[in-house]
C-alpha cells in the first residue's frame, strides 16, 4: 500500500519528479525541488480555477502543471513521486507507480533526510498543536535556536539553509504526514490516539499504524513521550526502540514519567523528580490543556530544558488561535472560537472547559464518528445548540436524545452567531466548537475560525440596536 520508499538521501538535480497535491506543503515542495534543479511536474485533481491563489506561489517556476485530475502518466513517468498529505495512497496513479517500483517520498521525509538539527515531532488525535507550540516556547525560554513547523502550518523545507546543527526543530505531524515515513525523530511524542480521519483513512488500524511510524524507526538513544491515559498511545511503548517517558494527568506511571501528584506537575527522569508548576498556575482553559502541559514538560525535559525555563514558558503561554480562543465579551456573554474542534471528541473537551451555560455552534462536514458522548455532554452543559452546514441534519437527529436542549437550525454559517446570541443570557458562553470538519464551506478550520471572529466582532451591543 505504501509503495517503495526511498532509503537514502535523494539527489534531485536533473531528476524527473512528480508532486501530487498542491496544498501548502505541495507548493513549498515544488519551490524547493525547482531550486534544487529537479524536473518537476505538479499534479492536482482540482482545476486551475480552484487553485488560483495557490498557483501564484509557483508562478514563474520551471514546473509543468497537470491539473483537473491526477494522471497515471505523470506518476509512471517520474523517477520519484512526492505524495502530499491527505492524498489517498490508493488512487490510480500511485497504484500504477507502485506496480512499477517507482519510489515514493514526501515533503516531511525529504526534510528529515536533510535536516542537520535534532528533531522533536509530536502527533496525536488531540492536543498536538498546543503541545507542539508549548514545547517550542519552552526551548526558546532555555535560549535555544528553535524552528517550529510541520502540520502547524509552516513547512520548514525552505528554511533548511537557516537551520544549523545547534538548532532545534519542533514539528507537529499528522497521520497523513507520517503515513509513508520510514524515519523517526530524536524525540517523538504521541499525545493520544482516538477515532479520527476515518473519512479518509480506510480503517482505524491504518490510522493507528500511521501514528506509530513516529516511534517505529527510533534508536536506543532517542526518546518517546507517550500519553499514558490513552490505551493506544500507551501500548506503543511495547517494542519501542527508544527510551519511553509516559505522560499522565490521571495517575502516576512507573519509570520515567510526567504526571500530576496532587496539584503539582512533576517530571521524573533518571529517578530525579522536578516540580514544574502547580495546576492552578496553568493559564489555559480545560482539563485537556493540563494534559498538554504535562506532555510538553516531559518532552522539554527530555530535550535537556531545565524546570525553571519550562515553568516560565507555561506561565507566559496564552494558547493557540482557534483553540478555545476568547473573541469578545458582548452584553455579558463571552464568545469563544474553538474551530479546531473538528471531531465530536474535541468538541466534548471544549464543552467541558466551562462551568457557565453554553450556547454551542456546531456543524460542517461530518467524519462519521460516534456522537454518543457529544450528545451526553451537550445535555449536561448547553443551554441551546445552533447547527449549520452539511452535518446539521445528522447532528439534529442525534441531539433529539439531549432532552430539554433547544436545537436551532441556521440557514448559513454567517447567521449562526446572531442566532446563538438570541439564545444566550448574561453570564453565558457562546462557543464555536463544530465537532465536524470545515470542508463543506471553508478551505480549513483556520478560515472558519477567522470568519467566526469577524462575524462576532460585527455584532452590535444591544444599546446600539
Amino acid at each position: 500500500m505504501r509503495g517503495t520508499v526511498l532509503a537514502s538521501r535523494l539527489e534531485l538535480k536533473g531528476k524527473r519528479v512528480t508532486v501530487i497535491g498542491l496544498g501548502v506543503e505541495g507548493r513549498a515542495l515544488v519551490r524547493y525541488l525547482c531550486g534544487e534543479g529537479a524536473q518537476v511536474t505538479a499534479s492536482d485533481s482540482r482545476p486551475a480555477e480552484r487553485l488560483a491563489a495557490g498557483l501564484r506561489d509557483v508562478e514563474g517556476l520551471p514546473v509543468r502543471l497537470s491539473l483537473g485530475g491526477n494522471q497515471i502518466a505523470d506518476a509512471v513517468g517520474a523517477e520519484v513521486v512526492f505524495v502530499s498529505p491527505g492524498v489517498p495512497l490508493d488512487i490510480a496513479p500511485l497504484a500504477a507507480a507502485r506496480q512499477r517500483g517507482i519510489p515514493f517520498s514526501s515533503v516531511t521525509r525529504l526534510f528529515f533526510e536533510r535536516c542537520p538539527a535534532p528533531i522533536i515531532a509530536i502527533t496525536g488525535s488531540n492536543g498536538k498543536t498546543t503541545t507542539t507550540s508549548l514545547v517550542a516556547e519552552m526551548l526558546k525560554a532555555a535560549g535555544r535556536d528553535v524552528f517550529l513547523g510541520g502540520n502547524i502550518g509552516q513547512p520548514l523545507l525552505e528554511s533548511l539553509p537557516e537551520i544549523g546543527p545547534g538548532s532545534w526543530v519542533v514539528l507537529e505531524l499528522s497521520s497523513f504526514q507520517l503515513q509513508i515515513m520510514e524515519q523517526s525523530p530524536h524525540i517523538a511524542a504521541v499525545t493520544n490516539v482516538t477515532p479520527n480521519h476515518l473519512d479518509q483513512h480506510r480503517s482505524m488500524e491504518e490510522y493507528i499504524e500511521a501514528k506509530r511510524n513516529i516511534v517505529r524507526y527510533q534508536r536506543a538513544d532517542d526518546f518517546a513521550a507517550l500519553g499514558y491515559d490513552n490505551a493506544i498511545s500507551r501500548a506503543m511503548a511495547h517494542g519501542c526502540p527508544a527510551r519511553v517517558i509516559f505522560s499522565s494527568r490521571e495517575t502516576e506511571p512507573p519509570g520515567d514519567a510526567a504526571f500530576l501528584r496532587g496539584s503539582r506537575v512533576i517530571v521524573r527522569l533518571d529517578e530525579r523528580e522536578s516540580h514544574i508548576c502547580d495546576r492552578g498556575q496553568i493559564p489555559l482553559l480545560g482539563e485537556h490543556n493540563v494534559s498538554n502541559v504535562i506532555m510538553a514538560s516531559a518532552i522539554a525535559m527530555a530535550a535537556g530544558v531545565g524546570s525553571d525555563a519550562i515553568a516560565k514558558a507555561i506561565d507566559g503561554f496564552r494558547g493557540v488561535a482557534h483553540r478555545l480562543e476568547p473573541v469578545r465579551d458582548l452584553d455579558g456573554v463571552t464568545y469563544y472560537n474553538d474551530s479546531i474542534a473538528t471531531s465530536p471528541e474535541r468538541a466534548v473537551a471544549g464543552l467541558r472547559s466551562f462551568t457557565q451555560p453554553i450556547v454551542l455552534i456546531a456543524g460542517g462536514r461530518e467524519k462519521h464518528l460516534p456522537l454518543d458522548e457529544f450528545v451526553r455532554t451537550v445535555q449536561e452543559r448547553c443551554r441551546a445548540v445552533v447547527l449549520y452546514g452539511e452535518a446539521a441534519p445528522v447532528l439534529k437527529d442525534a441531539l433529539r436524545a439531549a432532552k430539554g436542549v433547544p436545537v436551532r437550525m441556521s440557514p448559513s454559517f454567517a447567521e449562526a452567531p446572531a442566532i446563538a446570541r438570541g439564545e444566550a443570557r448574561p453570564g453565558d458562553v457562546v462557543l464555536l466548537s463544530p465537532a465536524c470538519t470545515s470542508y463543506d464551506l471553508f478551505a480549513n478550520f483556520e478560515e472558519r475560525g477567522d470568519e467566526f471572529k469577524r462575524l462576532v466582532q460585527e455584532l452590535k451591543p444591544r444599546r446600539e440596536l
